[in-house]
Protein backbone atom coordinates (compact mmCIF):
# COMPACT_ATOMS: atom_id res chain seq x y z
CA UNK A 1 0.00 0.00 0.00
CA UNK A 2 1.35 3.38 -0.97
CA UNK A 3 2.06 5.96 1.49
CA UNK A 4 -0.36 8.67 0.66
CA UNK A 5 -3.19 5.58 1.37
CA UNK A 6 -1.74 4.97 4.62
CA UNK A 7 -2.37 9.00 5.69
CA UNK A 8 -6.29 8.87 4.18
CA UNK A 9 -6.89 5.83 6.02
CA UNK A 10 -5.49 6.65 9.75
CA UNK A 11 -7.20 10.56 8.66
CA UNK A 12 -10.38 8.35 8.16
CA UNK A 13 -10.38 6.57 11.32
CA UNK A 14 -9.45 9.83 13.60
CA UNK A 15 -12.71 11.52 13.67
CA UNK A 16 -14.06 7.95 15.24
CA UNK A 17 -11.24 8.21 18.01
CA UNK A 18 -11.37 11.46 18.75
CA UNK A 19 -15.70 11.61 19.58
CA UNK A 20 -14.31 8.36 22.09
CA UNK A 21 -11.98 10.38 23.99
CA UNK A 22 -14.70 13.47 23.94
CA UNK A 23 -17.30 11.32 25.70
CA UNK A 24 -14.72 9.78 27.86
CA UNK A 25 -13.84 13.06 28.96
CA UNK A 26 -17.64 14.08 29.36
CA UNK A 27 -18.56 11.24 31.47
CA UNK A 28 -15.52 11.90 33.92
CA UNK A 29 -16.44 15.33 33.75
CA UNK A 30 -20.01 14.76 34.72
CA UNK A 31 -18.84 12.12 37.54
CA UNK A 32 -16.45 14.81 38.74
CA UNK A 33 -19.31 17.37 38.73
CA UNK A 34 -21.39 14.68 40.58
CA UNK A 35 -19.35 14.10 43.05
CA UNK A 36 -19.03 17.88 43.65
CA UNK A 37 -21.65 18.79 43.64
CA UNK A 38 -22.95 15.76 46.01
CA UNK A 39 -20.18 16.97 48.63
CA UNK A 40 -20.95 20.34 48.28
CA UNK A 41 -24.94 19.57 49.57
CA UNK A 42 -23.27 17.30 52.12
CA UNK A 43 -20.98 19.79 53.35
CA UNK A 44 -24.43 22.33 53.49
CA UNK A 45 -26.56 19.80 54.86
CA UNK A 46 -23.68 19.13 57.86
CA UNK A 47 -23.66 23.22 58.10
CA UNK A 48 -26.97 23.80 58.03
CA UNK A 49 -27.62 21.13 60.68
CA UNK A 50 -24.62 22.50 63.02
CA UNK A 51 -26.24 25.68 62.71
CA UNK A 52 -30.13 24.19 63.18
CA UNK A 53 -28.64 22.15 66.61
CA UNK A 54 -26.89 25.05 68.21
CA UNK A 55 -30.04 26.95 67.93
CA UNK A 56 -31.78 23.90 69.23
CA UNK A 57 -29.29 23.53 72.26
CA UNK A 58 -29.67 27.14 73.00
CA UNK A 59 -33.38 27.51 72.83
CA UNK A 60 -33.20 23.93 75.02
CA UNK A 61 -31.24 25.72 77.79
CA UNK A 62 -32.89 29.08 77.48
CA UNK A 63 -36.37 26.95 78.38
CA UNK A 64 -34.66 24.61 81.18
CA UNK A 65 -33.74 28.14 82.95
CA UNK A 66 -37.16 29.06 82.14
CA UNK A 67 -39.30 26.07 83.40
CA UNK A 68 -37.01 26.05 86.44
CA UNK A 69 -37.44 29.58 87.23
CA UNK A 70 -41.00 29.51 87.15
CA UNK A 71 -41.35 26.16 88.96
CA UNK A 72 -41.25 28.16 92.47
CA UNK A 73 -44.05 29.51 91.13
CA UNK A 74 -46.59 26.18 90.45
CA UNK A 75 -48.34 25.50 93.14
CA UNK A 76 -50.13 21.77 91.76
CA UNK A 77 -53.61 21.75 92.56
CA UNK A 78 -56.06 18.64 92.28
CA UNK A 79 -59.14 18.54 90.93
CA UNK A 80 -62.78 17.39 91.60
CA UNK A 81 -63.81 15.25 88.67
CA UNK A 82 -67.20 13.52 90.35
CA UNK A 83 -69.20 13.53 86.45
CA UNK A 84 -66.01 12.46 84.39
CA UNK A 85 -64.66 9.54 83.53
CA UNK A 86 -61.21 8.46 85.66
CA UNK A 87 -57.93 8.19 83.64
CA UNK A 88 -57.17 5.19 85.80
CA UNK A 89 -57.86 2.34 83.06
CA UNK A 90 -56.73 3.98 79.96
CA UNK A 91 -53.58 1.63 79.99
CA UNK A 92 -55.30 -1.19 78.72
CA UNK A 93 -58.51 0.01 76.91
CA UNK A 94 -58.30 -1.23 73.64
CA UNK A 95 -58.94 1.61 70.74
CA UNK A 96 -63.21 0.04 70.49
CA UNK A 97 -63.50 0.37 74.28
CA UNK A 98 -61.72 4.02 74.51
CA UNK A 99 -64.12 5.53 72.18
CA UNK A 100 -66.94 3.98 73.58
CA UNK A 101 -65.95 5.62 76.88
CA UNK A 102 -65.51 8.88 74.93
CA UNK A 103 -68.90 8.42 73.41
CA UNK A 104 -70.51 7.46 76.59
CA UNK A 105 -68.97 10.85 78.00
CA UNK A 106 -70.11 12.69 75.23
CA UNK A 107 -73.83 11.30 75.30
CA UNK A 108 -73.90 11.99 78.57
CA UNK A 109 -72.66 15.85 78.26
CA UNK A 110 -75.33 16.47 75.39
CA UNK A 111 -77.55 15.00 77.85
CA UNK A 112 -76.61 17.91 80.26
CA UNK A 113 -76.55 20.50 77.26
CA UNK A 114 -80.52 19.66 76.86
CA UNK A 115 -81.55 19.94 80.26
CA UNK A 116 -79.90 23.58 79.93
CA UNK A 117 -81.25 24.09 76.80
CA UNK A 118 -84.90 22.73 78.03
CA UNK A 119 -84.38 25.09 81.58
CA UNK A 120 -84.39 27.63 79.09
CA UNK A 121 -87.30 27.20 77.25
CA UNK A 122 -89.39 26.52 80.36
CA UNK A 123 -87.82 30.30 81.86
CA UNK A 124 -88.69 31.88 78.48
CA UNK A 125 -92.54 30.46 78.77
CA UNK A 126 -92.52 31.99 82.28
CA UNK A 127 -91.56 35.97 80.36
CA UNK A 128 -87.76 35.15 82.01
CA UNK A 129 -84.77 36.54 80.59
CA UNK A 130 -86.45 37.94 77.50
CA UNK A 131 -84.41 39.73 74.79
CA UNK A 132 -85.10 43.57 74.39
CA UNK A 133 -83.03 45.67 71.56
CA UNK A 134 -80.58 46.78 73.88
CA UNK A 135 -78.85 44.01 75.15
CA UNK A 136 -78.91 39.68 75.46
CA UNK A 137 -77.62 39.14 78.48
CA UNK A 138 -79.40 36.10 79.44
CA UNK A 139 -79.13 34.92 76.02
CA UNK A 140 -78.12 30.96 75.98
CA UNK A 141 -75.07 31.27 74.20
CA UNK A 142 -73.64 33.16 77.41
CA UNK A 143 -73.38 30.41 78.98
CA UNK A 144 -69.34 29.46 79.54
CA UNK A 145 -69.81 25.47 78.49
CA UNK A 146 -65.57 25.54 77.81
CA UNK A 147 -65.56 25.27 82.18
CA UNK A 148 -68.36 22.93 82.36
CA UNK A 149 -66.32 20.36 79.88
CA UNK A 150 -68.99 20.28 77.46
CA UNK A 151 -67.72 21.59 74.21
CA UNK A 152 -67.28 19.83 71.18
CA UNK A 153 -69.34 17.35 71.32
CA UNK A 154 -69.76 16.57 68.00
CA UNK A 155 -66.24 15.14 67.80
CA UNK A 156 -65.78 12.65 70.50
CA UNK A 157 -62.33 12.33 69.64
CA UNK A 158 -61.45 15.39 70.58
CA UNK A 159 -62.93 14.93 74.34
CA UNK A 160 -59.72 14.73 76.41
CA UNK A 161 -60.20 12.83 79.94
CA UNK A 162 -58.94 14.95 82.53
CA UNK A 163 -56.18 13.64 84.79
CA UNK A 164 -55.59 14.68 88.18
CA UNK A 165 -54.41 18.36 87.90
CA UNK A 166 -57.03 19.15 85.12
CA UNK A 167 -54.49 18.00 82.14
CA UNK A 168 -53.94 14.44 80.48
CA UNK A 169 -52.54 12.08 83.11
CA UNK A 170 -49.40 12.48 83.83
CA UNK A 171 -49.13 15.95 83.34
CA UNK A 172 -49.02 18.70 86.25
CA UNK A 173 -49.96 21.53 83.90
CA UNK A 174 -51.24 21.91 80.31
CA UNK A 175 -47.47 21.61 78.10
CA UNK A 176 -46.64 24.60 77.15
CA UNK A 177 -45.37 25.87 73.52
CA UNK A 178 -43.60 29.05 72.48
CA UNK A 179 -40.93 29.76 70.27
CA UNK A 180 -37.15 30.94 70.45
CA UNK A 181 -35.83 32.68 66.97
CA UNK A 182 -35.87 29.77 64.79
CA UNK A 183 -36.34 27.50 67.46
CA UNK A 184 -39.87 25.50 68.88
CA UNK A 185 -39.93 24.62 72.48
CA UNK A 186 -42.10 22.40 74.39
CA UNK A 187 -42.28 21.89 78.03
CA UNK A 188 -44.02 19.22 80.00
CA UNK A 189 -44.12 18.83 84.22
CA UNK A 190 -44.73 15.27 84.90
CA UNK A 191 -45.95 13.43 88.36
CA UNK A 192 -43.13 10.95 89.29
CA UNK A 193 -44.96 10.41 92.34
CA UNK A 194 -48.19 8.86 90.13
CA UNK A 195 -45.77 6.28 88.63
CA UNK A 196 -44.86 2.73 89.57
CA UNK A 197 -40.98 3.33 91.41
CA UNK A 198 -39.06 0.84 89.89
CA UNK A 199 -36.74 0.59 92.80
CA UNK A 200 -39.84 -1.76 94.85
CA UNK A 201 -38.60 -4.71 92.41
CA UNK A 202 -35.42 -4.71 94.32
CA UNK A 203 -36.19 -4.58 97.72
CA UNK A 204 -34.31 -7.06 99.67
CA UNK A 205 -36.05 -6.87 102.77
CA UNK A 206 -37.01 -10.41 103.33
CA UNK A 207 -40.46 -9.49 105.82
CA UNK A 208 -41.78 -7.39 102.07
CA UNK A 209 -39.50 -9.34 99.68
CA UNK A 210 -42.29 -11.84 98.43
CA UNK A 211 -44.83 -8.68 98.39
CA UNK A 212 -42.85 -6.69 96.49
CA UNK A 213 -42.35 -9.65 93.90
CA UNK A 214 -45.88 -9.94 93.38
CA UNK A 215 -46.78 -6.44 93.37
CA UNK A 216 -44.18 -5.99 90.39
CA UNK A 217 -45.09 -8.69 88.46
CA UNK A 218 -48.60 -7.51 89.15
CA UNK A 219 -47.80 -4.32 87.83
CA UNK A 220 -45.83 -5.43 84.55
CA UNK A 221 -48.61 -7.75 83.61
CA UNK A 222 -51.46 -5.33 83.73
CA UNK A 223 -49.17 -2.88 81.41
CA UNK A 224 -49.38 -5.80 79.19
CA UNK A 225 -45.84 -6.85 79.51
CA UNK A 226 -45.34 -10.58 78.41
CA UNK A 227 -43.61 -13.15 80.88
CA UNK A 228 -40.09 -13.01 78.68
CA UNK A 229 -40.51 -9.32 78.92
CA UNK A 230 -41.10 -9.42 82.96
CA UNK A 231 -37.96 -12.17 83.21
CA UNK A 232 -35.84 -9.69 81.17
CA UNK A 233 -37.08 -7.18 83.22
CA UNK A 234 -35.92 -9.27 86.42
CA UNK A 235 -32.35 -9.58 85.27
CA UNK A 236 -31.99 -6.19 84.55
CA UNK A 237 -32.66 -5.09 87.80
CA UNK A 238 -30.64 -7.64 89.82
CA UNK A 239 -27.35 -6.76 88.19
CA UNK A 240 -28.22 -3.10 89.05
CA UNK A 241 -28.86 -4.47 92.52
CA UNK A 242 -25.44 -5.69 92.26
CA UNK A 243 -23.97 -2.59 92.17
CA UNK A 244 -26.00 -1.07 94.68
CA UNK A 245 -29.45 -2.18 96.78
CA UNK A 246 -32.22 0.30 96.66
CA UNK A 247 -33.34 1.12 100.31
CA UNK A 248 -36.93 2.50 101.69
CA UNK A 249 -35.40 2.87 105.82
CA UNK A 250 -32.48 5.17 106.79
CA UNK A 251 -31.10 6.07 109.91
CA UNK A 252 -28.68 8.56 110.45
CA UNK A 253 -24.97 7.54 109.75
CA UNK A 254 -21.41 8.14 110.79
CA UNK A 255 -18.72 8.02 107.51
CA UNK A 256 -15.62 7.89 107.55
CA UNK A 257 -14.12 10.79 105.39
CA UNK A 258 -10.13 11.06 104.33
CA UNK A 259 -9.02 14.77 103.43
CA UNK A 260 -5.88 15.77 102.03
CA UNK A 261 -3.68 18.08 104.82
CA UNK A 262 -1.58 20.69 103.17
CA UNK A 263 1.89 21.01 104.21
CA UNK A 264 4.61 23.11 103.16
CA UNK A 265 7.01 21.86 100.35
CA UNK A 266 10.13 20.76 100.49
CA UNK A 267 12.77 19.52 98.49
CA UNK A 268 13.48 15.86 98.30
CA UNK A 269 17.06 14.79 97.52
CA UNK A 270 16.17 11.56 96.16
CA UNK A 271 13.59 13.22 93.70
CA UNK A 272 10.62 10.69 94.58
CA UNK A 273 7.26 12.37 94.86
CA UNK A 274 6.23 11.37 98.40
CA UNK A 275 2.44 10.86 98.85
CA UNK A 276 0.69 13.81 100.65
CA UNK A 277 -0.98 13.23 104.26
CA UNK A 278 -4.57 12.78 105.02
CA UNK A 279 -6.50 13.72 107.77
CA UNK A 280 -9.65 11.05 108.68
CA UNK A 281 -12.29 12.81 109.83
CA UNK A 282 -15.78 11.28 110.91
CA UNK A 283 -19.19 12.88 109.06
CA UNK A 284 -22.85 12.70 109.95
CA UNK A 285 -25.00 12.17 107.04
CA UNK A 286 -28.75 13.36 107.86
CA UNK A 287 -31.35 11.09 106.63
CA UNK A 288 -32.65 13.44 103.82
CA UNK A 289 -29.16 13.62 102.67
CA UNK A 290 -28.91 9.44 102.45
CA UNK A 291 -32.32 9.98 100.33
CA UNK A 292 -30.92 12.37 97.87
CA UNK A 293 -28.01 10.51 97.08
CA UNK A 294 -29.64 7.09 96.74
CA UNK A 295 -32.53 9.21 94.52
CA UNK A 296 -29.58 10.78 92.44
CA UNK A 297 -27.41 7.28 92.10
CA UNK A 298 -30.29 5.45 90.70
CA UNK A 299 -31.76 8.27 88.29
CA UNK A 300 -27.95 7.19 86.61
CA UNK A 301 -28.59 3.54 86.83
CA UNK A 302 -32.26 2.87 85.62
CA UNK A 303 -31.46 5.78 82.45
CA UNK A 304 -28.25 3.98 81.58
CA UNK A 305 -28.03 0.97 79.42
CA UNK A 306 -28.63 -1.67 82.19
CA UNK A 307 -31.77 -1.30 81.33
CA UNK A 308 -33.75 -1.77 77.63
CA UNK A 309 -35.75 0.81 77.99
CA UNK A 310 -36.59 0.75 73.96
CA UNK A 311 -38.71 -2.24 74.24
CA UNK A 312 -40.85 -0.60 77.60
CA UNK A 313 -41.19 2.06 75.36
CA UNK A 314 -42.80 -0.09 72.63
CA UNK A 315 -46.82 1.29 72.51
CA UNK A 316 -49.02 -1.73 74.50
CA UNK A 317 -52.01 -0.96 71.69
CA UNK A 318 -51.88 0.82 68.77
CA UNK A 319 -55.05 2.35 67.30
CA UNK A 320 -56.18 5.88 66.03
CA UNK A 321 -57.23 7.19 69.22
CA UNK A 322 -52.94 7.80 69.68
CA UNK A 323 -52.86 7.39 73.67
CA UNK A 324 -49.51 6.68 73.52
CA UNK A 325 -49.77 3.82 76.15
CA UNK A 326 -46.10 1.78 77.05
CA UNK A 327 -45.28 0.48 79.95
CA UNK A 328 -42.27 2.80 80.26
CA UNK A 329 -45.25 5.76 80.87
CA UNK A 330 -46.07 4.20 83.73
CA UNK A 331 -42.58 3.30 85.68
CA UNK A 332 -40.71 5.75 87.79
CA UNK A 333 -37.35 5.74 86.92
CA UNK A 334 -35.85 8.72 89.24
CA UNK A 335 -35.67 6.31 92.77
CA UNK A 336 -38.55 7.71 93.99
CA UNK A 337 -39.89 5.74 96.67
CA UNK A 338 -43.33 6.52 97.59
CA UNK A 339 -46.75 6.73 95.20
CA UNK A 340 -49.07 9.29 95.52
CA UNK A 341 -52.93 8.02 95.50
CA UNK A 342 -54.79 10.98 94.94
CA UNK A 343 -52.83 10.62 91.29
CA UNK A 344 -51.60 6.82 90.62
CA UNK A 345 -53.30 4.89 88.10
CA UNK A 346 -55.03 1.49 89.33
CA UNK A 347 -52.38 -1.12 88.56
CA UNK A 348 -49.97 1.67 90.48
CA UNK A 349 -52.54 1.42 93.15
CA UNK A 350 -52.73 -2.12 93.23
CA UNK A 351 -48.68 -2.67 93.26
CA UNK A 352 -48.81 -0.29 96.28
CA UNK A 353 -51.02 -1.94 98.20
CA UNK A 354 -50.33 -5.39 97.90
CA UNK A 355 -47.37 -4.82 101.08
CA UNK A 356 -50.61 -4.96 103.57
CA UNK A 357 -53.03 -6.83 101.24
CA UNK A 358 -57.15 -5.99 100.20
CA UNK A 359 -55.05 -4.01 97.51
CA UNK A 360 -57.87 -4.95 94.65
CA UNK A 361 -60.98 -3.22 96.81
CA UNK A 362 -58.31 -0.42 98.54
CA UNK A 363 -57.42 0.67 95.02
CA UNK A 364 -61.72 0.53 93.80
CA UNK A 365 -62.13 2.50 96.42
CA UNK A 366 -59.49 5.41 96.01
CA UNK A 367 -60.53 5.75 92.48
CA UNK A 368 -64.11 5.82 93.59
CA UNK A 369 -63.58 8.74 96.08
CA UNK A 370 -60.95 10.65 94.83
CA UNK A 371 -62.96 11.91 91.96
CA UNK A 372 -65.36 13.72 94.35
CA UNK A 373 -62.67 15.13 97.01
CA UNK A 374 -58.87 14.11 96.65
CA UNK A 375 -57.56 12.95 100.54
CA UNK A 376 -55.82 15.51 102.04
CA UNK A 377 -53.42 12.98 104.12
CA UNK A 378 -52.88 9.23 105.32
CA UNK A 379 -55.51 9.81 108.13
CA UNK A 380 -58.08 10.63 105.85
CA UNK A 381 -57.69 7.59 103.69
CA UNK A 382 -58.04 5.52 107.01
CA UNK A 383 -61.09 7.26 107.88
CA UNK A 384 -63.19 6.95 104.74
CA UNK A 385 -61.79 3.26 104.38
CA UNK A 386 -62.18 1.90 107.83
CA UNK A 387 -62.53 -1.36 107.40
CA UNK A 388 -59.17 -1.83 105.60
CA UNK A 389 -57.37 0.46 107.99
CA UNK A 390 -55.03 -2.25 109.30
CA UNK A 391 -53.92 -3.29 105.73
CA UNK A 392 -54.08 0.49 104.96
CA UNK A 393 -51.09 0.80 107.90
CA UNK A 394 -49.07 -1.71 106.16
CA UNK A 395 -48.63 0.15 103.81
CA UNK A 396 -48.12 3.50 104.78
CA UNK A 397 -44.16 4.39 104.24
CA UNK A 398 -45.14 3.35 100.06
CA UNK A 399 -47.74 6.17 99.72
CA UNK A 400 -48.00 9.64 100.11
CA UNK A 401 -51.40 12.15 99.59
CA UNK A 402 -49.30 14.72 98.13
CA UNK A 403 -46.52 14.77 94.87
CA UNK A 404 -43.28 15.93 95.62
CA UNK A 405 -40.85 14.86 92.61
CA UNK A 406 -41.90 15.93 89.34
CA UNK A 407 -40.03 16.03 85.99
CA UNK A 408 -39.42 18.61 83.91
CA UNK A 409 -39.42 17.77 79.35
CA UNK A 410 -37.87 20.18 77.03
CA UNK A 411 -38.22 19.45 73.63
CA UNK A 412 -36.95 21.83 70.97
CA UNK A 413 -36.49 21.32 67.27
CA UNK A 414 -35.02 23.74 64.95
CA UNK A 415 -35.05 23.12 61.03
CA UNK A 416 -33.81 19.72 60.57
CA UNK A 417 -32.27 19.17 64.67
CA UNK A 418 -33.69 18.26 68.10
CA UNK A 419 -32.66 19.03 71.37
CA UNK A 420 -33.97 17.57 74.64
CA UNK A 421 -33.70 17.70 78.45
CA UNK A 422 -35.26 16.18 81.26
CA UNK A 423 -34.75 17.26 84.92
CA UNK A 424 -35.83 15.33 88.01
CA UNK A 425 -36.65 17.89 90.78
CA UNK A 426 -38.23 17.25 93.97
CA UNK A 427 -40.25 20.09 95.32
CA UNK A 428 -41.13 21.32 98.47
CA UNK A 429 -43.36 24.54 98.79
CA UNK A 430 -41.24 27.47 96.86
CA UNK A 431 -37.70 25.14 97.39
CA UNK A 432 -37.45 23.57 94.23
CA UNK A 433 -33.94 20.92 94.29
CA UNK A 434 -32.23 19.72 91.17
CA UNK A 435 -31.88 15.74 91.60
CA UNK A 436 -30.49 14.90 88.02
CA UNK A 437 -30.03 16.04 84.04
CA UNK A 438 -30.15 13.90 80.76
CA UNK A 439 -29.83 16.32 77.56
CA UNK A 440 -30.65 13.92 74.22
Amino acid sequence: MSKSSKKRNNFQGRPGFVLLITLGLLVVLAMLGYTLSTRVAAQRHREKYIIDYSSARYGCDSAVKYALATLEEIDPQLISRPNEPDFSDLFYLTPAEYQELLEQWGLDSESELAMFDGDRRSRDKAGIGEFDEFGDMNHFNDIDFDGMGMDDFDSFGSVEISGPYGPAWPFVTEPVEFEIGSAKVRIEVEDENAKYPLGWAMLEDADVKREAEAGFETFCEMTGLTAEQIDLLKLELQEIGKIRPFALDFKPITRTVKTAVTTRKTSSRSGTKKKPPTRVTRKSVAVPDQISEQTTHFAKLFHSSLIDTETLARPIITGPDRRNESALKYMGLWGTMKVNINTAPRHVLEAAFIFGGDQVEIAEEIIQRRRVEPFSDFQALKTDLFRYSDSIDKCEKYITTVSRFFTIKVTVVSGVAKASSVIAITKEGDKVKRIAVING
